[in-house]
């Protein structure tokens, strides 16, 4: 049971789990707050660009497409039920997880912080809560199917873990000036 819920957890969270990370590889291009300040910090900083969000959801969108081409074997391989991606529940779920980051950018600029600054369980989780809250809106039925309360407890538990381990390893790979 537990196996299952971690499987179905991972797997459902994957598309909003590529997209920032592949936003980092996209890097650079125009800001999207153009470099505005508000209350005299930026808005959101020089690290989330137009590009970084354009390609970061695309990537998640894909991810999810490709995962769809292999959920049939892999639920038998792995003898658990995985969800398909309805098109709209994959864009929401990728460009919500930008969304959540970017969202988190701007309460990290309120509260003071530079760009790449911890700010510990925000960073962990704000890519998931605008990822969960996207994909609700656009595909309400698929998204309370698939993320039922015990799931929704795994990824609440293994996204930080998830989190703390990809920083660290994008760190060490040269990838991020941080490792959180």
């Amino acid at each position: 049971m537990v196996g299952s819920l971690v499987a179905t957890a991972f797997w459902a969270m994957v598309p909003a789990y590529v997209p920032n990370n592949a936003a980092v590889l996209a890097g650079g291009g125009r800001p999207i707050d153009g470099g505005r300040e508000w209350r005299g910090a930026r808005l959101l900083g020089d690290g989330k660009t137009w590009r970084g969000t354009a390609v970061g959801t695309a990537v998640g969108v894909v991810v999810a497409l490709a995962l769809n081409a292999v959920v049939d074997p892999t639920s038998a391989a792995l003898g658990v039920d995985l969800p398909t991606f309805e098109l709209r529940a994959a864009l929401g779920l990728a460009f919500g997880a930008m969304i959540g980051d970017i969202g988190a950018s701007f309460l990290k600029r309120r509260s003071g912080r530079e760009r790449g600054a911890s700010f510990p369980g925000l960073d962990q989780l704000d890519f998931v809560v605008g990822a969960l809250l996207s994909a609700l809106l656009v595909a309400p039925g698929w998204t309370t199917a698939v993320f039922t309360l015990p799931v929704l407890a795994v990824v609440v538990v293994m996204t930080p873990v998830l989190h703390v381990v990809t920083n660290v390893a994008a760190y060490a790979l040269g990838l991020k000036n941080e490792p959180w």
